[in-house]
């Protein structure tokens, strides 16, 4: 009877389909011995040999590992693991597809078990199954399970942090699996969507920031020690680098958003440091031309982010001035001016919350507290930014980014206010000017280029000299500065920083290149302009050390880069001029800025004689400053610069005619020399000087018909206001000041003394100091009472300056 048992039961094991027969052939009695490889190799080849049968190979494989999971027998899972592995590496089939949905099917099984050992298998064999090419495509395969279960692993909070760890990095490595399965498959839902990139990145980002002491140390790091290579956070970076080096042009976006969002959810951006790491690996990861697509994004993410703290605004900006450097030579993209226009936008907005104290325009406070200096932390980060942009720009995008940031400065009398009477408009206005000046000064640093006509043209010349008038001696200060950087193309200026008498300029090694003919051009054009402006820099009473020096760094850059023979002869009229204005004092300057001017002329002149090789020059020079040496040294660099001079006195000067007569020995122009330098004072005073001219004085120009056959003759008033007392003394002041080329001054206070009843002795001093006008260009006419007077020249003739004209 058990006989024939036994023969009923060989029968039916022998009825089974051949493919079962070989696939529990590969289980051992004992699952401690592991898988059978004989008997593997069988089913191998049976299964290469019959690829139809392989989709109901992996479900009988399926079945068995489902009951064994159920029945805890762990060893045996294993091997069905490891058979399905072996399967998958030696078959690519095209029936390989229902072979690969119950493969899948068996992995979901191991993740979704609570057993660490368990989750940590199924993630082994799907990396496997992730690195292998298929042959034919899958139209209806999904991994959003996948995606979400390993993104659920690297959260992981196992008690025991061994296995937690262990269970990390699985997730990372599924994640990793997902990514490079999927990306190149079009036919799969695409990997780079919303959906599948917010629980990705975020789970990367959270197993990096686990191991924020480790820093991103290139941007490709190879050859990490053992440790490294354990550490979820390095696993990480490494998975993190594939994902974003694998985005195309359209994918940037999706994958950066959820770092934007991560950082912002998890107040991440305030520290700074780990904010700098993420996008120091993206942007090192993604290829250089979507540079531009990172910026743009954070740009994006600071306006966002116009009202929150001082602090986060500061962090975005740490990371765009990153990312700009890491950024390839032009990689900010078609839209650079936006770029700017977006920082400038947040300076300007920084000054304002400052000012107001408020993030609401309305000016009512919060709950949030604006602190000061966290307010100029973010206005110094987002100055520093923007010279990390300029530095990635080319010379002529530069030029543009500068005239760009010129026309954003405000100009009292000409741009509106920079905020309203609420915020403290002058000192806004005050602030925004010295902002836009500083990322002026960042921008021109490295600045080279060789046509200074472009470097500097009218443009963004003539608004920047007239800020060099600004009462504000920190204004006029950065202004010197930007001239020093767009002129200097050999790295003279360092050997300039210091005012002193140097007794032989060859130590400083100069490198001086020959004028070159857009360089005459400049000068040409524009060398009265500098002339004029270096000269009323010197009469400023708020000038201090620091303004001479760079006063002097000028003078000596101008000799070195734009000098002509025409150029030295000015530049030595000029320096003369100075001595003069300080011998005699019309400017009523202090004891301290007499002696500096008087300095600063000597150690140019000291500089200019040197670099002319005229030997009788040079004498006469250092005869002087050795005298000045012995008698009056507060009248050099060393004395009145290192020492604060109590009186000025003695008469150790450079003598002009002396000059002259050396100098047109050596061919020099003579007549040029023989002439004293004056500057010409021109309507541009009038925007830089301390109040606008519309403040103080109103010139009204009336027309009006006397009758039907005389022609239109001008009446000029003056309304003083608000007093109704009329002082000529400052009038005449006033006038001198800003119209000296013009008769039309002398017209309006004799046309108005006319009229007046009665003035004091002081008035009548004043007045006949004033020439009397001209007379009229055409000439006399007889009045009707036989007397003759000046003919008015009519109005339509007459030239007034725009000051007088509204």
């Amino acid at each position: 009877m058990v006989q024939s048992a036994a023969r009923v039961c060989g029968c039916c094991g022998a009825l089974r389909p051949r493919y079962k027969r070989l696939v529990d052939n590969i289980f051992p009695e004992d699952p401690e011995d592991g898988l059978v490889k004989a008997n593997m190799e069988k089913l191998t080849f049976y299964a290469l040999s019959a690829p139809e049968k392989l989709d109901r190979i992996g479900a009988y494989l399926s079945e068995r590992l489902s009951r064994d999971v159920a029945r805890h027998r762990y060893g045996y899972v294993c091997i069905a693991m490891e058979a399905l592995d072996q399967l998958l590496m030696a078959c690519h089939c095209q029936s390989i597809n229902l072979f690969v949905e119950s493969f899948l099917k068996m992995v979901r099984k191991l993740l979704e078990a609570d057993k660490p050992n368990l989750q940590i298998l199924g993630t082994n064999s799907f990396v496997k199954f992730a690195n292998i090419e298929e042959d034919t495509p899958s139209y209806h395969r999904s991994y959003d399970f996948f995606v979400s279960r390993f993104s659920e692993m690297c959260h992981s909070s196992y008690e025991d942090p061994d296995i937690r760890t262990k269970i990390r990095m699985a997730g990372i490595n599924g994640l990793q699996g997902v990514v490079r399965k999927t990306v190149n498959d079009d036919l799969q839902s695409n990997i780079w969507d919303p959906q599948h990139m917010d629980k990705i990145v975020p789970s990367l980002l959270f197993n990096l920031q686990c191991g924020e002491g480790t820093e991103s140390r290139s941007p490709s790091p190879l050859q990490a020690s053992e440790k490294e290579k354990e550490s979820p956070a390095e696993l990480t970076e490494r998975c993190f680098r594939e994902l974003l080096g694998r985005a195309a042009y359209g994918n940037i976006k999706n994958a950066v958003t959820p770092v934007l969002m991560h950082l912002d959810n998890h107040s991440l951006w305030e520290g700074k440091t780990f904010a700098v790491r993420c996008f120091k690996i993206i942007m090192y990861s993604i290829q250089s031309q979507h540079s531009h697509l990172v910026i743009q994004q954070l740009l994006g993410h600071l306006d966002s982010n116009s009202k929150n703290s001082a602090t986060v605004r500061a962090g975005i900006v740490e990371v765009l001035l990153e990312a700009a450097a890491i950024a390839s030579s032009g990689s900010v993209g078609p839209t650079v001016l936006e770029v700017f226009n977006t920082l400038l936008r947040q300076l300007r907005l920084s000054v304002d919350y400052e000012l107001t104290g408020s993030y609401d325009a309305s000016g009512n406070i919060g709950t949030k507290i604006i602190k000061t200096h966290e307010e100029r932390q973010l206005q110094e980060a987002v100055i520093r930014t923007i010279g990390s942009f300029a530095n990635t720009l080319p010379t002529y995008q530069r030029s543009e980014v500068m005239l760009f940031i010129m026309g954003k400065i405000p100009v009292p009398g000409v741009h509106p206010a920079l905020t309203n009477a609420g915020s403290g408009g002058n000192e806004g206005t005050r602030m925004i000017q010295i902002m836009l000046l500083k990322s002026l000064v960042q921008v021109t640093t490295g600045f080279q280029t060789t046509n200074m006509l472009t470097a500097l043209p009218n443009s963004f010349l003539e608004p920047l000299l007239s800020f060099s008038l600004m009462e504000d001696p920190e204004v006029r200060l950065l202004v010197l500065t930007i001239l020093l950087r767009v002129i200097d193309r050999h790295d003279n200026t360092p050997k300039f920083s210091r005012i002193s008498i140097i007794s032989d300029i060859s130590v400083l090694k100069l490198k001086v290149d020959k004028c070159s003919r857009q360089d005459n051009l400049f000068m040409k054009k524009h060398a009265q302009q500098l002339y004029r402006h270096i000269y009323l820099a010197c009469k400023e009473q708020s000038s201090g050390p620091q303004h001479f020096e760079t006063l002097y760094t000028l003078l000596a850059l101008i000799s070195m880069e734009l000098a002509n023979e025409e150029v030295v002869v000015d530049l030595i009229r000029l320096a003369l001029a100075l001595q003069d204005l300080a011998q005699t004092n019309e400017e009523s300057l202090s004891v301290y800025n007499r002696c500096a001017v008087h300095a600063l002329s000597a150690a140019y002149l000291n500089l200019i004689c040197q670099l002319t090789t005229v030997p009788t020059f040079c004498q006469h020079v250092h005869e002087v400053i050795e005298m000045r040496q012995k008698e009056v040294p507060f009248l050099l660099p060393e004395g009145v610069f290192r020492e604060n001079p109590k009186y000025l006195e003695g008469d150790v000067l450079f003598q002009q005619s002396k000059i002259t007569e050396v100098l047109g020995g050596s061919g020099y122009n003579t007549d040029r020399l023989a002439t004293p330098y004056i500057p010409q004072f021109t309507d541009e005073d009038r925007l830089s000087k301390r109040k606008s001219i519309g403040e103080t004085v109103s010139l009204q120009v009336e027309m009006e018909s006397r009758n039907k056959t005389q022609s239109y003759e001008n009446c000029v008033s003056i309304q003083i206001f608000p007093d109704l007392t009329v002082s000529l003394e400052p009038m005449q002041t006033l006038l001198v000041q800003y119209l000296p080329h013009s008769h039309v001054s002398s017209h309006i206070i004799w046309n108005h003394v006319e009229h007046l009843s009665h003035f004091d002795d002081n008035d009548s001093y004043v007045l006949s100091t004033l020439p009397r006008p001209p007379p009229s260009p055409s000439g006399t006419i007889s009045s009707g009472y036989g007397q003759t007077q000046s003919r008015s020249v009519p109005v339509y003739e007459m030239k007034f300056p725009d000051l007088c004209v509204y």
